[in-house]
């Protein structure tokens, strides 16, 4: 064996029938043990942990060596690969160990600032600024080399479906539609910058137009806005764009990625992908991405509830509610109570909750019972279907702001009441969604989804020709993947007309001359042939949260930002000199604070 080798193995491989042969490891120490004449040492590299074994009796000054070594010292080892006389289940290497022979520390570490083990007594800014030490640990090593085989077999299948894998620009044009770019200055064109693209969305248009086919693009998007558990300034896109394609030929072709992908990966058959409208999810669940993995449907009462004198109800636009299923006994007014508060929490805003409790024993009990008889509250329980042992939580107000807020109630008592198994996968494409939505304070239209999205065929003639009121009912042909009440990814077909596409600028409030600056280069290239297209843009970070059962992503980026969007690692963003913002032509009006 070549003396200058680092390795001959690695720490995850050596089994049973490697006995007796000799082998040279390198890695990282995990933990030590000393028991007297024998030391025990855990060597740990990507792959996995081998034991090694020093004898003081054998080998004294071997073994005081190392005894030496702290957690994360690098060292290469030779030794005789032995069967272990207590041997670990809980390990792939537990049936075998190392008797070392010879050592080489490779470079002293410092002790590490929190444990580098599955659970860690490191909190989240701590980890992320030594977030090298932090991949070291068993969770976060895992989640990157799934995240690399989603990203192997999501290649290998739309490869199998004639796509082509297409690099789009970086620097290109600011929009004003969307969340916020993250601009760029030009240093060669004073005064002028380019824009982080938020999607690929107009350069994977124009590749149809240019015969492309079927395109796609595992590709790196920005956007400028508040983040949270499941956003990131720079995020990952599966980005995908056909020609000559229906709707459902989409929703085919990317259910078939979708099934793949949990196959392969999770070894998890993936039931039916049924079809919901955009106005029955937010009829049924309030949202639309809704959680089918538990039932708990809306059910509306204003007819059986106006006109009682109970004023909360007599006001409200939506008097709407949920069955939560055999809680009547499991809830005291104290509990309701507590449950009232959570609804009035600022993130949720509602103003109260009423209930109503059918007893086993028959009785009905309700914060409303003054104003509604027994009969009446029977009525309600009947909408809904209700048997005893089962309690009504309702709530009024608003339409929109009533169903939202109920849609988190919703979910807290899916969590309550173990509804929401992780093991259970439910998808469901959501259609036909609003074309354009109405701004009242901007007194504008906005795109629903983007500017470039088609309107639902039967829809177009009344897009050209409809008035004000017209326009609010447009519908786009766009639709969403939803899993687990997650957003996946979500598309539409194109515009690929100049005139419908101009018209639909006009809706969205730009002029003749802001259009053609903006987007003259995408109207031109209609006017050469463009076929009709659509496409659909997967989040590949949010993918594989969902597929792994967990609501944050930032554990399958390598290097994320934290929630004020900055890499605790590097300490970006940060100040750029007086000689930068002159080459730039930019002028320094602010007082950069140094206290962070």
């Amino acid at each position: 064996m070549a003396q200058d080798m680092y390795r001959s193995h690695n720490c995850g491989e050596l089994r049973m029938d490697h006995v007796g042969q000799e082998v040279t490891l390198s890695g990282w120490t995990q933990v030590s043990r000393d028991f007297g004449g024998l030391t025990f040492l855990d060597l740990r590299d990507r792959y996995g942990i081998t034991q090694l074994v020093f004898n003081m009796e054998d080998d004294a000054d071997l073994c005081s060596q190392a005894r030496k070594f702290g957690r994360e010292d690098v060292i290469r080892i030779t030794g005789k690969v032995r069967e272990r006389s207590n041997k670990n289940p809980h390990r792939p290497t537990g049936e075998i160990e190392i008797e070392v022979t010879s050592l080489d520390l490779l470079n002293k570490s410092k002790v590490p600032p929190f444990t580098i083990e599955d659970d860690t007594d490191g909190g989240d800014d701590l980890r992320m600024k030594y977030r090298y030490l932090d991949i070291r640990r068993n969770a976060i090593k895992q989640n990157l080399i799934f995240r690399s085989k989603l990203a192997i077999e999501t290649r290998k299948y739309l490869d199998q479906q004639g796509f082509i894998e297409v690099e789009t620009p970086v620097l290109i044009k600011s929009t004003p539609e969307g969340a916020r770019d993250f601009i760029v200055p030009s240093r060669m064109n004073p005064g002028q910058a380019y824009a982080l693209p938020q999607s690929p969305q107009t350069f994977k248009q124009i590749l149809m137009i240019a015969g492309m086919d079927k395109y796609f693009q595992i590709v790196k998007c920005f956007r400028d806005e508040d983040l949270r558990a499941d956003r990131q300034p720079e995020f990952t896109q599966i980005d995908c764009e056909m020609s000559f394609v229906t709707r459902d030929e989409i929703l085919e072709t990317f259910e078939g990625l979708t099934r793949s992908l949990f196959k392969t990966l999770c070894n998890v058959d993936l039931p039916q992908f049924p079809r919901m409208s955009y106005d029955e999810a937010l009829s049924r669940y309030g949202s639309d991405k809704p959680d089918t993995r538990f039932d708990m449907q809306f059910v509306e009462l204003n007819e059986q509830t106006l006109g009682y004198g109970f004023g909360v109800f007599d006001n409200a636009e939506l008097v709407v509610g949920i069955c939560a299923k055999g809680q009547a006994d499991q809830y005291s007014n104290k509990d309701i109570k507590n449950l009232t508060s959570w609804l009035q929490r600022p993130q949720i805003g509602a103003k109260g909750l009423v209930y109503v409790k059918y007893g086993n024993d028959g009785s009905i009990k309700s914060s409303v019972g003054k104003f509604y008889s027994d009969e009446q509250l029977n009525e309600w329980g009947k909408a809904f279907d209700a048997a005893p042992g089962d309690m009504l939580l309702i709530l009024s107000g608003e339409q929109d702001k009533t169903r939202k807020q109920l849609s988190e109630l919703r979910l807290e008592m899916g969590q309550r009441m173990g509804l929401i198994d992780p093991n259970v996968f439910n998808p469901l494409w959501v259609v036909d969604f609003p074309l354009l939505e109405w701004d009242e304070e901007s007194e504008r239209f906005h795109a629903m989804h983007h500017p470039f999205t088609a309107p639902k065929k039967e829809d177009e003639a009344r897009m050209l020709t409809g008035d004000h009121e017209t326009m609010k009912s447009l519908r786009a042909d766009a639709y969403d993947l939803v899993i687990n009440g997650v957003e996946i990814g979500g598309g539409s077909i194109r515009i690929h007309d100049r005139d419908l596409q101009s018209r639909n600028f006009d809706l969205l409030g730009f002029s003749k001359e802001e259009a053609e600056e903006q987007f003259g280069f995408l109207l031109g290239a209609f006017e050469y042939g463009a076929p009709p297209h659509g496409g659909i843009a997967f989040g590949f970070d949010r993918l594989c949260a969902v597929m792994n059962g967990v609501n944050s992503i930032r554990d399958f980026i390598a290097f994320p930002k934290n929630n004020q969007g900055r890499d605790m690692m590097i300490d970006s963003p940060s100040v750029i000199s007086e000689e930068q913002l002159e080459e730039l032509h930019l002028k320094s009006t602010y007082t950069p604070d140094t206290s962070a």
